[in-house]
């Protein structure tokens, strides 16, 4: 019984090797299979059967080109997936639950997913989703693989290095990453750069070469990752910033305005306090303006009295409409 039990299970663990060969690209010849699995290409032959008695469609086909083909089925098969492409694939649908189009679908099957995980392997995919936050939604792909490097580095506590631009010319950055946040447009890192001594955001696809060292750092007391990188991106990365006090609940205000455009933060349930940037305060001001709401202005001072002087040339042009003439013939 040991033996048969040892040979079944020999079998059984080809024949899934097999399924994930065919997994792994179009077409596969007998005799690659054969080296593959260390077994003879009748053997091949003979676990092909095995997988099509299982509901498998292993195509065959003859001459130059030709060869072994997983082909469609009416029921999607079990991948079979290596450790770094399942670990890849879970960070994956975690990018995707912080999108709205795809986000439920990603999150169902992230859990199916994290069911079936090895133990070693649903401890790495978890801490892993510790370092990746959202605010928006509906951002540009990045590189998986820089997402994975500084994931894990964020979850190891390990210093990373990366390419940056920084005027014409590109420097090299070394940071202590605390954690990657995605916008509703772009991926970013939240690290403390070494160099400057103070928290920095950087965007993924602005970055080349990334790396992560072995050297592990203390973490330090830092801010709200999601919230640093949204103020960053919808006002401090502008020359003119505001706060108003918009007389409408928070949520409304998000509604109408993109994340990465300005934070809305609430106060009280029919209130809410917009911080924005732009190139000039009369942008950032008719940007609330068109909102429709009631509003006030918090900050900074003499963006109060500039409502005053462009309420007067509005209230002054409207004085001055007259009917346009019909020149109709």
């Amino acid at each position: 019984m040991d033996v048969g039990s040892g040979e079944e299970r020999g079998t059984t663990e080809r024949v899934l090797a097999l399924l994930g060969l065919l997994q792994q690209r179009q077409v596969w010849t007998g005799p690659e299979l054969a080296e593959r699995l260390g077994v003879t290409p009748r053997t091949v032959r003979r676990d092909v059967e095995r997988l099509r008695a299982l509901g498998y469609p292993v195509h065959a086909t003859q001459g130059v080109g030709g060869g072994y083909q997983l082909g469609p089925g009416q029921d999607l098969p079990p991948l079979l997936l290596d450790d770094e492409e399942a670990i890849a694939t879970a960070v994956s649908l975690l990018a995707g639950a912080g999108g709205a189009a795809a986000g439920d679908a990603a999150l169902r099957a992230l859990t199916k997913l994290d069911r079936v995980l090895p133990t070693r392997l649903r401890h790495e995919v978890r801490t892993l989703s510790g370092s990746v936050e959202f605010f928006g939604t509906g951002r540009a792909p990045v590189d998986p693989e820089v997402l994975m490097t500084l994931a894990r580095a964020c979850r190891d506590e390990t210093e990373a290095g990366f390419g940056y631009p920084s005027g014409s010319e590109v420097r090299r950055r070394r940071v202590e990453p605390y954690r990657v946040v995605a916008s509703d447009r772009c991926w970013y890192l939240f690290a403390y750069d070494l160099e400057r001594h103070d928290w920095r955001s950087f965007r993924l696809d602005r970055m080349t070469e990334v790396s992560a060292r072995t050297w592990r750092f203390r973490p330090r007391a830092a801010p709200d990752a999601a919230a640093y990188v949204q103020e960053g991106v919808a006002s401090r990365v502008y020359p003119h910033r505001a706060r108003f006090l918009v007389h409408a609940s928070a949520d409304s205000v998000r509604a109408q305005i993109p994340a990465s455009a300005a934070v809305v933060r609430r106060r009280g349930s029919e209130r809410c306090e917009v911080l924005s940037g732009g190139g000039s305060l009369d942008a950032v001001l008719m940007h609330v303006l068109l909102l429709g709401h009631d509003f006030e202005v918090l900050d900074p001072p003499e963006l109060g009295s500039r409502c005053r002087v462009l309420a007067e040339k509005l209230m002054s042009a409207g004085a001055r409409v007259s009917p346009v003439p019909d020149t109709a013939e």
